[in-house]
């Protein structure tokens, strides 16, 4: 196979990209979307104006516009999604069928790069990691057909130090059967995607693949074999995107999170990949690259002007993405939970640190929305990357509006906007969860139908209490963007540790003043809407003691025994990451893990 473009009739070949029934789901989809966004405004607008329109209901009007495309899409998405896994057989292959229909045997007659991206990490998970995914392609025979790059951009001496040896122990282990090379950039320009970049200029004319993992991600052997395959078969194909899952944790808070990823992620995939077709995500990790277009057409742009929203771009994926469908190769998601996994952020300070990176990446996007010949998909696509920010910023300054406003508001309709807002928040969650607990199988990997329902509701809770802590981190980023503040790229810290009092307080102060400033502002404005925004004014009070509960390994791992917040990899052996370090974090010594569970 080799590592050309595809020729036009090829690519006329693509299974979706000139299909008339692909316009028609994308127009049928965008008039839900918006139909449903238009019934909500005609809501709060009957809410708001009850004594007549007035300067700041239309602002409160206005706000309420900015926080519902998310809300709308990620609701349809959920619609659609749980129709599929309902009443399709097969639900990946219903929706991306040109991905599903690879063979398993088909013979691999390239070589990939597995490219693995690295900044000051903990070298003892990495290296446990790695050896723990080459051990499996060489288990499969196809060790000749990867080639292991640790691209470094470690500017700790100590820690590039350790990287050396990590990569010496690697090649020594694998020593002719899967080769290693280590290379550390003297300068990072570029952050992650400058990485990569200087991956295709030295090396990249000798891969016709290469897939992308960060320094906590992890997948088998048998998930990379596929996506080759997947490549092999498909020349149209530019990037594909793997379903990425939680790795088994012993903080509660990744616990939780994860858990409920796992059931909002299966839902909003499926009902995503059947509309976005050929236009599909990219995370930046846990994907498979045709390295010759990604070289030729997604070199990134130095933005003008300074930091933060100049010079390079943070949030590279999305971005590579719409240049590869720009350029005529198609980008998928492969919606299978297939055995590719991340760790997930181990405190709440951690998880905020990184979104506001991101936050300051999807910012960037304001400068890129002129881009030239972007598909209307891809274009749709940054314009949302924006608009999922702006919309925790709008909720905040929505609450203060109508504060500041003391006008009458519609109860009736009022209390319908709110239950179905609540309905449209939770639906991808919901969705899945009633399809796990339809499926005697699914139900045994999450635990059982009790603890999945305790899990969900401590999920939800959870959720809801910390969405405000949220917000509010976002929206006085934002503010500060103006200002120039920015967030650095550093190392993130993987493992589950208690969080000292004095570092809550460091970073969640705001959040707690702005509580106590919402609630007592509305006991005095407005005291018959107190009860409505209690979860609000909660979450943000108790910001400080939630972060360092839910950052505790002791309860993590209490969690873990009593089967709370159970993903599958805890329960079918077969595909769970079942390492001794692994176990050893979530259970405590003496007791035997639960790994091995009912498959």
């Amino acid at each position: 196979m080799s590592n050309e473009t595809p020729s036009a009739d090829q690519l006329a070949a693509a299974p979706d990209s000139n299909r008339p029934s692909m316009t028609w789901r994308r127009v049928g989809f965008a008039t839900l979307v918006l139909s449903t966004s238009g019934a909500l405004l005609w809501l709060m607008a009957l809410t708001l104006f009850v004594e007549g329109v007035d300067p700041i209901g239309l602002l409160m009007l206005a706000l309420f516009a900015l926080t519902l495309p998310w809300t709308a899409i990620g609701f349809w998405n959920a619609v659609i999604g749980f129709a599929v896994m309902t009443f399709s057989r097969d639900p990946a292959r219903a929706v991306s069928p040109d991905l599903c229909d690879v063979p398993d045997d088909l013979p691999i007659d390239t070589t990939t790069a597995l490219l693995v991206c690295i900044r000051n990490e903990d070298t003892r998970r990495l290296q446990r990691n790695l050896e723990w995914m080459l051990q499996g392609i060489v288990s499969t025979g196809h060790a000749s057909a990867f080639h292991l790059y640790m691209l470094s951009d470690s500017d700790d001496a100590a820690i590039a130090a350790a990287e050396t040896e990590t990569a010496a122990a690697l090649s020594a282990r694998f020593d002719g059967l899967v080769q290693v090379t280590y290379r550390q950039r003297a300068v990072c320009t570029g952050y992650k995607a400058g990485n990569i970049r200087d991956f295709c200029e030295r090396w990249g004319d000798r891969h016709p693949f290469a897939i992308v993992l960060d320094a906590d991600s992890v997948m088998t052997a048998q998930s990379m074999l596929r996506l080759v395959r997947i490549m092999q078969a498909r020349p149209h194909l530019g990037i594909v995107q793997t379903l990425v899952t939680g790795l088994p944790s012993a903080s509660p808070f990744a616990r939780v999170f994860q858990f409920g990823m796992r059931l909002g992620m299966r839902s909003y995939t499926l009902g995503s990949a059947f509309w976005q077709g050929d236009c599909g995500p990219y995370w930046g990790h846990n994907a498979i690259l045709r390295v010759a277009p990604f070289t030729a057409h997604c070199h990134l742009p130095v933005l003008p002007g300074g930091a933060p929203l100049g010079g390079h771009v943070l949030s590279h994926d999305q971005v590579e993405a719409v240049l590869m469908r720009r350029a005529g190769f198609e980008v998928r998601v492969l919606p299978v939970e297939d055995g590719s996994w991340e760790e997930n952020p181990p405190a709440l300070p951690e998880f905020i640190r990184r979104d506001l990176r991101w936050c300051q990446g999807n910012m960037q996007y304001l400068k890129l929305l002129g881009l030239r010949d972007l598909l209307p998909v891809s274009r749709v696509q940054l314009v949302l990357a924006i608009a999922m920010y702006f919309g925790s910023l709008a909720w905040l300054l929505l609450m203060f509006a109508g504060l500041v406003r003391q006008m009458p508001l519609r109860p009736d309709t009022g209390l319908m906007l709110f239950a179905a807002i609540l309905t449209m928040t939770f639906a991808p969650k919901l969705a899945t969860l009633f399809n796990v607990l339809a499926r005697a199988r699914l139900r045994a990997a999450f635990g059982g139908t009790l603890r999945i329902l305790a899990s969900a509701f401590i999920e939800l809770l959870l959720t809801t209490l910390l969405a405000p802590v949220s917000a509010v981190a976002i929206s006085i980023f934002l503010v500060g963007l103006l200002f120039g503040r920015r967030v650095g790229w550093t190392s993130q810290q993987r493992d589950a540790a208690q969080v000292p009092l004095s570092v809550a307080v460091r970073c969640l102060w705001p959040q707690a003043l702005t509580g106590l400033v919402l609630a007592g502002a509305t006991l005095w404005i407005a005291p018959g809407a107190f009860w409505f925004g209690l979860p609000i004014y909660l979450g943000l009070l108790l910001a400080i003691p939630l972060a360092m509960a839910t950052a505790s390994p002791a309860l993590g791992r209490t969690m873990a025994r009593a089967g709370l917040c159970r993903t599958p990899d805890e329960t079918w052996p077969a595909a769970a990451v079942a390492t001794d370090a692994v176990a050893a974090e979530l259970f405590a010594p003496g007791l035997e893990p639960s790994l091995a569970g009912n498959g």
